[in-house]
């Protein structure tokens, strides 16, 4: 706002000076004199700019003020306004029903009735205007948790995270401190938000399980609660992960189950629906599957179930983000094409107004009926 707001105070003088021109009384071509002094023929007096005139510099003077706005709104004040505020916090509820769950007391999967997933992203202010003093982009840093929960309510896994990245293009801003779990990492790609004014076609996304980044596919367009919206999928093969360097039983770490030769594995297809204007996903799926292998010798198994379920946003969270993501997409299509088009059509009809206006001011006056001769002044004979 505060660029725009730059931007229109930068436009005043030149408005103020074509308005000033406009009221000032301009004489008209050709000789005049000078009112004389001591007679009493008053002399030819000066004309003042018709009324007709004025007006057209009027609308013209608004005419230039429209055309400046509209492409300063586009391409000047969209790349400023249009950003994730650094102070944001979202939460998100995922739930898989039903879910296999391994049981970590008698090292056996079960099938359970529902597993739950609450994601939080939380802005670090702070950190933000550390790092971006450094830079000359606009830094958001999000402090994000991935908490797991059981049937029970107990907790199963938690993963922490520290994504940086430009508020308005959500590019990665690699910096001292981006991680993930506790491991640094140099993010490639986005991950939970894409761009404004999302291009239709793949794009680089990082998974925060095998801290690397792949292509997420594009798949067509497709209308989502009354929005349309960009459908985007990956599939993540069967890949080693890292362990959870929180564990649900005390006691248990990752280099203690490294020790026992178990080494975890992961396979996912992710589906996203994103809002192509404001970049937001307004739903998310995961098929997601995890288990332990090299368990044979500890188990009597060589691999070991650990999650396997349909995860999906539960309902009252996607009506929220539909109407969320909803008011924001107005906000940017007015920066972006609503605003500029209807400026561009006001600067266009008020330049044509101005012209008319101009046009009829040149026209000559008609002139006057000339007045019939006195007649003869007839005197009698004496």
């Amino acid at each position: 706002m505060r660029a725009l707001v730059a931007a229109a105070i930068g436009l005043v003088p030149v408005l103020l000076f074509v308005l000033l021109v406009s009221l000032v009384d301009l004489p008209p071509d050709g000789p005049t004199s000078p009112r004389p002094l001591l007679t009493a023929d008053p002399g030819p007096k000066k004309q003042g700019v018709p009324v007709r005139r004025r007006a057209g510099l009027v609308l013209l003077s608004f005419a230039v003020l429209f055309a400046a706005m509209a492409p300063t709104l586009r391409w000047y004040a969209f790349p400023r306004l249009a950003k994730v505020p650094p102070n944001q916090y979202q939460e998100v509820v995922l739930e898989a029903r039903p879910a296999t769950l391994l049981d970590h007391g008698t090292l056996k999967s079960r099938e359970v009735e529902k597993i739950t997933i609450v994601q939080t992203l939380k802005g670090n202010v702070e950190e933000s205007r550390r790092i971006e003093a450094g830079t000359d982009r606009d830094v958001v840093v999000w402090d994000a948790l991935s908490y797991v929960m059981g049937p029970d309510g107990g907790m199963v896994s938690k993963i922490p995270e520290r994504y940086v990245f430009d508020g308005h293009t959500q590019d990665p801003v690699n910096a001292p401190g981006e991680m993930v779990d506790g491991d640094p990492v140099e993010r490639e790609g986005i991950e939970f938000k894409w761009p404004f004014l999302t291009e239709k076609r793949d794009h680089l996304h990082f998974d925060a399980q095998t801290r690397t980044a792949a292509p997420i596919h594009y798949a067509g367009t497709r209308t989502f609660r009354g929005l349309e919206v960009s459908y985007y999928e990956q599939t993540v093969p069967w890949t080693r992960a890292p362990m959870p360097k929180t564990m649900p039983i005390e006691g248990i770490t990752p280099e203690l189950i490294a020790s026992t030769g178990l080494t975890r594995w992961y396979t996912t297809k992710r589906m996203f629906w994103v809002e192509p204007v404001t970049g937001a996903p307004v739903n998310g799926e995961e098929i997601h599957q995890e288990e332990l292998r090299g368990a044979k010798a500890l188990l009597g198994t060589d691999t070991l179930t650990v999650f396997d379920g349909h995860v999906k946003m539960r309902e009252d969270y996607i009506a929220d983000t539909v109407e969320l993501v909803s008011a924001h997409r107005t906000t940017v299509l007015l920066l972006v094409s609503r605003l500029p088009w209807t400026f561009t059509f006001l600067a266009l009809l008020l330049f044509a107004l101005a012209l008319r206006l101009e046009h009829r001011s040149r026209r000559p006056a008609p002139e006057p009926a000339p007045r019939p001769a006195p007649e003869p002044v007839v005197t009698p004979p004496v």
